[in-house]
């Protein structure tokens, strides 16, 4: 890493901020880093901690810094709303959220589209499931093994990840489904075709042997669950099964949206030959930061609440000018295909620095999506102490990443800006080829 004490902040040192942090939140909330690290600003793929350290971000605030930090066009759009109105909540006609309303039914391939606003993608997703639920009349809910959807009540139901689901108690009754993860589980050994008819044979069998549930709520790639997916098609064939019940789909686009993976715009659409799905969510990068979360739906689903509902900070005049200046952005510098092209170099490049290392299994992904997991060498065993002492090295080495995997937190988590450099790419590979190396047990 490189270091400029110029930009470090006379308020104390990080060690006693983190003594502050631990006795005033909660226990559970957790930081990254034997020694937490504070960061106080940054730029492009950049950023700096508060002892004047700079780090190549390949994390970008867990997929939300989507763009770049500091974006001229959205650091000018904010200070811009913030000099006129900053807020005012959804009882007043807003002209920011309805264009980037309009902007997002368009993109988002749902004919009939209606958009609604929320502040995070915990709460898109529990709106998703209270639309769902309202809509068929049941609270049975189908969702992915290994999935993440949120730390809320509702959410935190649905989750298949235990280390991310603190209570066995919900709103809901949750089915959990085969297919999130292609190389572990039952039908790992099968082709794809093969994987997805016994996924799909599953699914059937499920389905015999109850009431016909509200939804399916499925990630298109697994996010906190270490960036894991199954062949595409596997939920435009679920979603033949499920459309003869009347079972509606929720793409859960949270992390996979905005043309991070590359090939596509949306997760869904390596799942699109038989439609879009009926309901999206999506939050994280479409703010670069601020918090923006979101729902589109048909009409017929969306208008089906027959209540008084409101968003006090969902679709406010901030946020929305942020959204609309990054996804101009995104848009008009193909920041989609830039994803598919420098995400395909780094996948490539990383897969051959790990054919030389017993300790990955795999490394996985498409796009500026990228998971690289790590085992006990010469066994199929996750392995945790590994995975946390490269991603100390990697920070050492002037690297962020982060790290997830529903087996034991595994995998370590590579989704840097979607501007990232051909440069950039090959620096964060050489950093964390060398944690890898220096990391090996």
């Amino acid at each position: 890493m490189t270091t400029d004490a110029s930009q470090g902040q006379a308020h104390g040192s990080a060690k006693h901020l983190y003594q502050r942090h631990q006795s005033v939140l909660p226990d559970w909330l957790a930081v990254y880093y034997a020694d937490p690290i504070e960061l106080t600003h940054g730029e492009g793929r950049h950023v700096w901690d508060a002892e004047g350290n700079k780090y190549l971000d390949f994390f970008g605030g867990i997929l939300t810094t989507m763009t770049a930090h500091a974006l001229p066009e959205v650091t000018k759009a904010v200070s811009e709303q913030a000099g006129r109105i900053i807020h005012s909540s959804t009882l007043y006609l807003n002209r920011p959220m309805v264009d980037l309303a309009e902007r997002i039914a368009k993109l988002s391939g749902i004919p009939d589209a209606r958009v609604f606003f929320t502040t995070s993608g915990t709460e898109a997703n529990d709106t998703a499931l209270l639309l769902a639920t309202a809509y068929r009349r049941s609270n049975q809910i189908l969702a992915m093994r290994n999935s993440y959807h949120g730390r809320s009540f509702t959410s935190v139901g649905i989750t298949g990840n235990k280390g991310w689901s603190p209570t066995s108690l919900s709103p809901l009754q949750t089915l959990y489904v085969h297919g999130g993860v292609r190389t572990r589980g039952p039908y790992a050994d099968l082709d794809d075709a093969g994987f997805i008819a016994a996924c799909v044979a599953d699914l059937e069998d499920l389905l015999g042997h109850v009431r016909p549930p509200a939804a399916l709520i499925a990630e298109p790639v697994q996010g906190v669950g270490g960036f894991t997916a199954p062949p595409d098609g596997l939920y435009a064939a679920f979603r033949e099964v499920l459309h003869e019940r009347g079972i509606l789909w929720i793409a859960d686009e949270v992390q996979t949206g905005w043309g991070r993976t590359g090939d596509n715009f949306w997760g869904w659409q390596a799942h699109g030959q038989h439609g879009p799905p009926d309901i999206l969510t999506f939050a994280k990068g479409i703010g670069n930061g601020m918090s923006i979360g979101g729902v589109v739906a048909r009409a017929e689903v969306m208008n089906c609440l027959d209540s008084n509902s409101i968003s006090t900070f969902g679709g406010t005049q901030i946020t929305m000018a942020a959204g609309l200046a990054n996804l101009t952005y995104l848009l008009e510098h193909d920041l989609q295909g830039n994803a598919r092209r420098v995400g395909g170099l780094l996948i490539e490049r990383l897969r051959a620095i790990a054919a030389q290392l017993p300790s990955v299994r795999e490394v996985r992904g498409r796009g500026l999506m990228i998971g690289v997991e790590l085992v006990k060498p010469g066994t199929d065993q996750a392995d945790p102490d590994a995975a946390a002492a490269v991603l100390e090295a990697a920070r050492e080495g002037g690297l962020l990443i982060g790290k997830g995997g529903g087996h034991n937190t595994s995998v370590l988590r590579i989704a840097p800006p979607l501007s990232l450099t051909v440069a950039e790419a090959e620096e964060g590979a050489a950093i964390l080829e060398r944690a890898l190396r220096s990391s090996q047990f």
